[in-house]
């Protein structure tokens, strides 16, 4: 027999088959994938299987992100030239309230440039004239007061001598040493809080004398510095832009008129009925809550605990309850009649609104920042009203600033 050899490598017929229809359907794969495009999914196919509700609060999100995300970056740049942005808005504001004195005596023919002279100087000598008198009741008002002070800690020390306390003179000595020697020890930190005051009202002068200097600019040509700032937009956005900053500045005129007659109204009622009851200094006591009645909310509350402490010093704390009691009668007479019937009207704006605008100014930039929120919120509402509702398209004469048929913000009508 022949042996047969295993590893001589043997052909099926049936292998040879199978491996060749594999090589022709690869072939034929091949020559398919090379004859028909591969289908590449779009976009919107993408967006499509994602839910709808998804797909709104994504386009919110980021839109709602980019304006926090500038609005931030703003206050932050402008709270680095606070001390030029302070004194031009203390200007605004202040021109809003003399414009209509300076367009009066324009209206009789009166030169521009002595009708801003006239104004400006009437203002000041007003101011001038209020802080000599009122000078002069302190000057007066405060002997009195310091002597009644006196009375009060001779009176305090009698009782914590024969109160509940019981301390004898050696132990108030003590004590009064004590703070005397920790005064002391912290000398350096009153001297650095003295100069730090210092600065700060050498600041507040400068910026005085510069908000001055900007109020005169802004009654002698306001028109014209409005109109250039409208220029440098595109012509297609002047109208709106003038259109909307009109009713801005229309609607801080009306805040700064209401909040004086407010503020009036708050000091002649606190004044008159401290000096009813015999609270001294009622004078200065007036002037300090006509000023702080400008601070929305915040100057009312702190002027009325002024107001109350005094009587608490002066007179004791029966006439101190009086004194509230006639506190909060006129803060009702304001908050429930005059806010809603005049003030509202003026600026159109919730108490709401007023309350969450002064937390946030004074969160942000403290005591400017309360003074100036609610005007700006006023200014902010009446211009995107105006720009929401298109207005400048059905005016009767719409064109630039400082041109024919619109008076520019702070100009004569």
């Amino acid at each position: 027999m022949t042996p047969v050899d295993n590893s001589a490598p043997r052909h099926h017929p049936d292998a040879a088959s199978a491996a060749d229809s594999v090589s022709h359907s690869v072939s034929a794969r091949d020559s398919d994938s090379d004859s028909a495009p591969v289908r590449v999914v779009t976009d919107r196919e993408i967006d499509q299987d994602i839910p709808y509700g998804v797909r709104i609060a994504a386009s919110w999100s980021w839109r709602l992100g980019l304006i926090i995300l500038v609005a931030g970056a703003l206050v932050w740049l402008l709270s680095r030239v606070s001390f030029l942005l302070i004194p031009v808005m203390v200007a605004a504001l202040l021109a809003g309230l003399l414009s209509p004195v300076k367009n009066w005596l324009r209206r009789n023919s009166v030169p521009n440039g002595l009708a801003v002279a006239i104004t400006v100087l009437g203002f000041l000598g007003m101011i001038v004239g209020a802080l000599a008198l009122v000078g002069r009741q302190l000057a007066s008002g405060f002997a009195e007061l310091w002597s009644e002070a006196l009375a009060g800690v001779q009176k305090i020390q009698v009782w914590l001598a024969d109160g509940p306390l019981h301390l004898s003179a050696a132990q108030i000595d003590q004590y009064l040493k004590d703070g005397t020697a920790a005064l002391q020890n912290n000398s350096s930190s009153i001297l650095s809080g003295a100069l730090s005051f210092g600065s700060t009202a050498g600041h507040f002068a400068a910026g005085m004398v510069l908000a001055l200097f900007i109020l005169i600019f802004f009654l002698l040509e306001g028109g014209r510095i409005w109109s250039f700032l409208v220029r440098l937009l595109p012509r297609k956005a002047r109208a709106a832009t003038d259109g909307a900053g009109r009713k801005g500045w229309e609607s801080m005129v009306s805040y700064t008129r209401i909040q004086m007659f407010v503020a009036f109204v708050d000091a002649v009622g606190i004044g008159v009925g401290a000096a009813i009851i015999g609270v001294p200094l009622a004078l200065p006591l007036g002037v300090l809550v006509f000023l702080g009645s400008f601070i929305p909310i915040i100057g009312a509350l702190v002027t009325g605990a002024v107001a109350v402490l005094l009587a608490l010093v002066a007179n004791g704390p029966v006439n101190a309850l009086i004194m509230l009691g006639i506190v909060l009668l006129v803060q009702q007479l304001e908050s429930h009649i005059l806010q809603p019937l005049v003030m509202g009207k003026a600026v159109s704006l919730h108490p709401v609104a007023v309350i969450l605008a002064v937390a946030a100014g004074s969160y942000l930039a403290g005591i400017p920042g309360a003074l100036f929120s609610v005007p700006i919120l006023a200014v902010a509402n009446s211009s995107i009203r105006y720009i929401a509702g298109r207005t400048w398209e059905h005016e009767s004469a719409p064109a630039p600033a400082g041109q024919q048929g619109i008076p520019a913000p702070g100009s004569t009508p």
